[in-house]
């Protein structure tokens, strides 16, 4: 927490301001994916809150980000392109979007960083997400050497899908996944994936679901054969369901078409 708090403290010294104006209003849903094609490459992006998810190319910089939200209270977007532009957003939920792509200049921008704070910062950063992934690691592994828990399980053709275990430390959310296959054929996963979910599909108008995308993967295999037992953790940005809300993790086999889908109410 100290290290996040340290870099933000640096960041936004950095900054040299342009303007007081309030920023644009991005509108979004989980629905749709608003496309936002920046003047540079986009090297860092900030959602205000869980409600909200900007994806951006995080290994080679790209131009394009896409920001989508589901239904609650009012966020922020906050991003910084390679060449150290600032662009500063309110973002709000709407079912109906008016616009789906936005094209920004250079003008947005809210305001700069300066090239000598910027390389210090990076130092730092590079130095701080060594030491993160470090304990996020060592955490993931304590919650592997714990006892089981259990909070759902789905079965499927001799598949076991479990959702073992959430758990909170600083500002992370870790989910202990469990995964036995005891049909016969090797299982190659294509994918499994986390989501948020709110309402009733079978009621479109109400029903939402956002993709949660994980920080860190500990111990996931590519494939588990017949007889073969895996438990792994994923890492993500910390979040809380809501009342009316639920975890949904969605495997998907590779080449096959064996799918499970695992509902969970906490």
């Amino acid at each position: 927490m100290k290290n996040l708090i340290l870099i933000f403290l640096l960041l936004f010294s950095s900054f040299t301001t342009f303007a007081f104006s309030d920023p644009d209003t991005l509108y979004v849903n989980n629905y749709k994916a608003v496309a936002l094609f920046f003047p540079s490459p986009i090297k860092q992006a900030i959602t205000g809150n869980n409600h909200f998810r900007f994806t951006y190319n995080r290994e080679a910089p790209q131009y394009l980000g896409l920001l989508q939200g589901i239904d609650g209270k009012d966020g922020n977007l906050l991003v910084i392109t390679v060449d150290g532009n600032v662009f500063s957003y309110i973002v709000k939920y709407s079912d109906d979007l008016k616009q789906l792509t936005y094209f920004i200049s250079n003008k947005k921008r809210v305001g700069t960083e300066h090239a000598i704070s910027q390389k210090k910062l990076s130092v730092f950063e590079k130095d701080s997400v060594g030491r993160q992934q470090k304990y996020f690691e060592r955490y993931s592994e304590y919650l592997l050497t714990s006892s089981s828990q259990h909070i759902k399980t789905k079965r499927r053709s001799g598949i076991k899908l479990k959702m073992e275990r959430l758990a909170y430390s600083r500002d992370q959310t870790y989910l202990v996944i469990e995964i036995k296959n005891k049909s016969g054929i090797a299982l190659e996963l294509e994918y499994l994936e986390l989501f948020r979910v709110q309402g009733n599909q079978k009621r479109k108008s109400s029903y939402q679901k956002l993709s949660l995308t994980p920080i860190l993967k500990y111990k996931v295999p590519d494939k588990v054969y017949h007889s073969q037992n895996f438990r792994f953790v994923y890492v993500f940005p910390k979040f809380v369901l809501g009342e009316d809300e639920k975890l949904q993790l969605e495997l998907q086999e590779k080449k096959g078409r064996r799918k499970l889908i695992l509902n969970a109410k906490l």
